[in-house]
């Protein structure tokens, strides 16, 4: 049986971001949207969430390249001149597998994101984390530790069924986010470990940033069996703070409200990962 969760990253990151995923869970197949809540605009995307109580929204925690939560004076292994987390992710992960202090500053900065999205009063209805961070075997500890104190229940494994992809774009090469895969299947045993409700497959790595209305349309053509999260970074233009480079952002919100798309997914059970759960 088919399940599907599709979400937006970045919720939070700013206005642009935030009307793109008001308007996608209105009027297009959008059902769930990942927090950044020390991000720019994140009242007011939790604003937004309480006026749309059929979208489920998580934590998407955020341990490079970005705003943190705490003092950045509180965080100085992991935080540049410019108080935002490093965007070093390789020697940043490096120097938390060396330096405990590393560690404990981390596992800090987990704790009070959990805390800031208790503190927003929204349901938690899943987990996960900018660039994939979480898949990191030591930044997976904490957060499965932290999680656990708060009630997580669902995290994303990021893991892309390439047969999928081919099915879409015949020819399609798998770019390096798919090199996460050994870790990510650590991640996901000690997930269901943990009793967490898991994807069976993440759609949108491949073409991260790049998940137009054709390919969006055709990986809802070609959803496998099983719970599946497409998950997509819509935003109503660029030019703000944060965004990435080369993003096609109003691509990917044109892709969540395409008449294709609410087609392809007619009859499909959709809900956050909170309305799948046992």
């Amino acid at each position: 049986m088919k399940r599907l969760v599709v979400t937006a990253d970045d919720f939070g990151l700013s206005l642009e971001v935030n009307e793109a995923v008001e308007q996608a869970h209105r009027d297009g197949i959008l059902t769930a949207a990942s927090l950044m809540v020390s991000a720019p605009a994140a009242a007011d995307a939790v604003a937004r969430a309480k006026r749309l109580p059929s979208l489920r929204v998580g934590l998407h925690l955020v341990m490079v390249e970005a705003w943190p939560t705490l003092p950045p004076a509180e965080l100085p292994d992991l935080v540049g001149p410019d108080g935002l987390i490093r965007s070093d992710m390789g020697r940043l992960g490096l120097d938390l597998a060396l330096k405990a202090s590393a560690r404990r500053q981390l596992a800090a900065e987990i704790e009070a994101q959990f805390q800031a999205y208790k503190e927003t009063g929204l349901p938690l209805d899943h987990v996960n984390a900018h660039k994939h961070f979480h898949v990191h075997p030591l930044i997976a500890g904490l957060v499965l530790a932290v999680g656990a104190r708060h009630g997580m229940r669902a995290i994303r494994v990021p893991r892309e069924t390439r047969a999928v992809l081919r099915a879409v774009e015949p020819g399609t090469v798998a770019k390096a986010a798919l090199d996460t895969a050994p870790w990510a299947a650590l991640l996901a045993v000690r997930a269901r470990q943990a009793g967490l409700l898991i994807p069976d497959r993440t759609l949108g790595l491949a073409w991260s940033g790049a998940m137009t209305p054709a390919r969006v349309a055709g990986l809802l053509r070609h959803l496998p069996d099983g719970l599946t999260e497409l998950y997509t970074h819509p935003a109503t233009g660029g030019g703000f703070a944060g965004e990435a480079p080369g993003y096609a952002y109003a691509a990917e919100r044109d892709a969540l409200i395409a008449s294709e798309s609410v087609a392809a997914v007619a009859g499909i059970p959709r809900g956050g990962f909170s309305d799948f759960l046992v």
